[in-house]
């Protein structure tokens, strides 16, 4: 008996029981295309997100606030001791006095860092989350409601769409003008022309002077950049955060290339403003280079790990193969008999087995690739799934093992039967 007729004995043995087929590669498909589309999803998400970080800019570094505490003031004999304010340890010495709280982040921090030969402009921002604006009668939450300076749009790599962005003087006057994202601009005036309207916010009128350009987000995913609207610094200071401290500062480096010595630079002006070393720090200073490797490596994680849960998925439908072959081995053990006695080797007994269940899985694997595929062309929670060609091969190779390896048992199992006792099955 060669392949051709193994083949064609196992799918007429698969037809006899048509429904049983489908639900055995029912199980199959499910599985391959769980892998394929939730390994999509994860490569989809990591995409997004790296979009997002690159959108500051790559020549862009943010200065963050960091709970680190530094070294005492002055010498052994702390405040008013020996070493203390005004004494021969100077002002803010490294000995054992009390440590202080991290220090804030400040204008004056920015504008020293704007100096430095490598900086090409350093933007202070505090910024407001979640905060509601209303327009004769209709109210959104923004995302974001940041306070900065001019330099800050360069810095982060926003655009204008329309109109304008507040100008220096508009940030030295505190002024209440703001300048709005793509989405609240849709969500709180439709088809009305936004410029030179007043927004409601916190009590304040805002006047919108620009809409900036979209990013291309989907205002679905999980933040979206364009729920933002950005005013002068100090006009966000006076009605929503205070004078606090800083919560970034946003620094643009001269080039690219300059982006390393940058960070040392910001680094030190830090260090030497705020009286700390390296270990006691109260800054973080993060580059988008930093920022994408972190990213990039949380999303493998994730990836891996949603491809291994939609894995258990191919493992519970090769279960089901075996089960489904061992009911069928168990209700033609008379007809096995019967080929045995009329002189069917072993092998073609066996191959029999085996080719039915890769046939099951190599069916519903085609078909899970097909389901994973035309699934990957629909947005899902907000991302849009990149399909990764080696879950495909990797999927469909799968399925077709699962249905060698778990066909095995069943198909050894026929193989083995004795034709006496085959014949003598009910």
């Amino acid at each position: 008996m060669n392949a051709f007729d193994i083949l064609r004995f196992a799918v007429r043995g698969l037809s006899a029981n048509k429904l049983r087929s489908s639900l055995t590669t029912l199980g199959i498909l499910i599985g391959v295309a769980a892998v394929i589309l939730l390994v999509a999803v994860g490569n989809g998400s990591s995409e997004q997100i790296k979009k997002s970080i690159q959108r500051l800019g790559a020549d862009s570094l943010t200065v963050s606030p960091s709970t680190t505490g530094r070294g005492g003031f002055g010498g052994s004999g702390g405040f008013g001791g020996p070493g203390g304010f005004g004494g021969p340890g100077g002002d803010e010495g490294s000995g054992s006095g009390p440590r202080t709280q991290a220090r804030d982040l400040t204008t004056d921090d920015a504008e020293a860092l704007g100096e430095a030969p490598s900086v090409k402009s350093a933007s202070p921002v505090v910024t407001s989350q979640s905060v509601t604006a209303g327009y004769e009668g209709t109210s959104v939450t923004i995302g974001q409601f940041v306070g900065t300076t001019p330099s800050y749009f360069g810095a982060a790599n926003k655009t204008i769409a329309s109109g304008t962005l507040f100008t220096d003087a508009d940030a030295a006057a505190a002024r209440k003008t703001v300048v709005i994202g793509s989405t609240v601009a849709s969500d709180l005036f439709g088809r009305v022309d936004p410029l030179g309207k007043k927004i409601d916010v916190g009590g304040i009128r805002f006047t919108v002077g620009g809409v900036l350009t979209a990013t291309g987000s989907s205002s679905s995913s999980f933040s979206d950049p364009d729920s933002i609207a950005v005013a002068p610094l100090n006009a966000v200071r006076e009605t929503l955060t205070g004078y606090g401290g800083l919560d970034q500062i946003i620094v643009q480096a001269t080039g690219s290339d300059t982006v390393d010595a940058a960070q040392a630079e910001i680094t030190e002006t830090l260090a030497q403003r705020h009286g700390t070393t390296s270990g006691t720090a109260d800054f973080t200073v993060s580059s988008q280079a930093g920022v994408q490797a972190a990213v990039g490596e949380s999303s493998r994680t994730f990836t891996v790990l949603l491809g291994a849960v939609a894995a258990i998925s191919l493992l519970v439908g090769g279960i089901g193969i075996t089960n489904i072959m061992l009911v069928t081995v168990t209700e033609r053990t008379r007809e096995i008999g019967i080929r045995k006695a009329i002189g069917a080797p072993r092998g073609a007994i066996l191959g029999q087995f085996v080719a039915e269940a890769t046939v099951l899985s190599l069916l519903g694997g085609l078909l899970g690739v097909l389901a994973g595929v035309v699934g990957s062309r629909f947005t899902i929670a907000g991302v849009q799934p990149v399909l990764v060609p080696s879950s495909i091969v990797l999927a469909l190779g799968v399925s077709v093992a699962i249905g060698l390896f778990f066909g095995g048992y069943p198909a050894s199992r026929a193989a083995s039967l004795r034709p006496i006792e085959a014949l003598r099955h009910d």
